[in-house]
């Protein structure tokens, strides 16, 4: 049982890191054209979240050195998007006074939108790494730790990375819809969502092997969901009814995409949320 549990982890590991590295196309696409075009940063910002919670959770838990080596990488691989989205966010509008981090993190913490030239989009990419993946997941560090003790401080890491897992199933959701109502399955790839239909499987086998319910319960809400994924993929893969393309979304003017200091509805997102595991 211990080999084939094992065995489990290692193949999860490895459907994991093809799901990490699935967007790098969309990547090289906004560093071509130096701008993040109407992609949103929530998914890799949310993703980053959830690695870290997984990673602290792997490192907690005695024998789960295989879910914290992957979402360690994920770690890696989600700042060097994050990174890169705030380098090419809105080049038209870079920022011009912020002279030093400090000033800036004071800005994006307790300033309006305006913040002396940042970009809404910038602002609003720094803003939720600052309040997400730092804020957030240090508080969670810090009251499991001082906190609580022994099994209780394992579940209840358990329970926020596998809360937080459920929550990001949201993306998968409404870009499914979106291929219903556009009868275009652009933004849903195929590779990406066998990868995630195949990691989720993997990792709930894993999790029934370990007998462990926080990797178990939201792998198999992300596999049900995975087969009506591939589904609805193969429902709509031939349709000839397809929305504007990415590339013409990447260069489109920014004046007319959004107006200063106000909210934008967010396109549709360019892929499902990486991996849950």
């Amino acid at each position: 049982m211990d080999n084939l549990s094992f065995f489990a982890g290692v193949l999860g590991n490895l459907t994991a890191v093809l799901v990490f590295l699935s967007p790098i196309e969309t990547f090289c696409r906004i560093v071509r054209n130096r701008s993040t075009g109407e992609f949103e940063s929530l998914p890799y910002i949310c993703t980053l979240l959830n690695v870290l919670l997984w990673t602290y959770y792997g490192v907690t838990k005695p024998g789960a050195y295989l879910v914290a080596s992957v979402n360690a990488f994920g770690i890696v691989v989600e700042s060097v998007y994050i990174i890169l989205f705030l380098a090419y966010a809105r080049p038209e509008v870079k920022v011009i006074s912020c002279s030093s981090i400090r000033y800036t993190l004071w800005h994006i913490c307790f300033r309006s939108n305006s913040l002396h030239g940042l970009p809404y989009i910038q602002y609003k990419t720094a803003r939720l790494v600052v309040g997400l993946d730092i804020i957030a997941f240090a508080a969670a560090v810090l009251i499991t730790h001082f906190a609580l003790d022994g099994d209780v401080r394992i579940d209840a890491i358990g329970f926020l990375g596998a809360g937080w897992n459920i929550v990001m199933y949201a993306s998968p959701l409404a870009a499914m819809r979106t291929v219903v109502r556009t009868n275009s399955v652009e933004y849903m790839p195929f590779f990406l969502s066998l990868f995630l239909f195949l990691n989720a499987g993997i990792w709930s086998f894993y999790a029934v092997l370990v007998k462990d319910p926080f990797l178990g319960v939201p792998n198999a809400i992300g596999f049900i969901l995975g087969i009506v994924q591939l589904a609805i993929y193969a429902r709509y893969r031939n349709s000839t009814n397809s929305s504007s393309s990415v590339d013409s979304l990447l260069s489109s003017p920014v004046d007319s995409l959004l107006e200063e200091g106000s909210p934008r509805d967010p396109l549709l997102l360019p892929s499902p949320l990486p991996p849950i595991f």
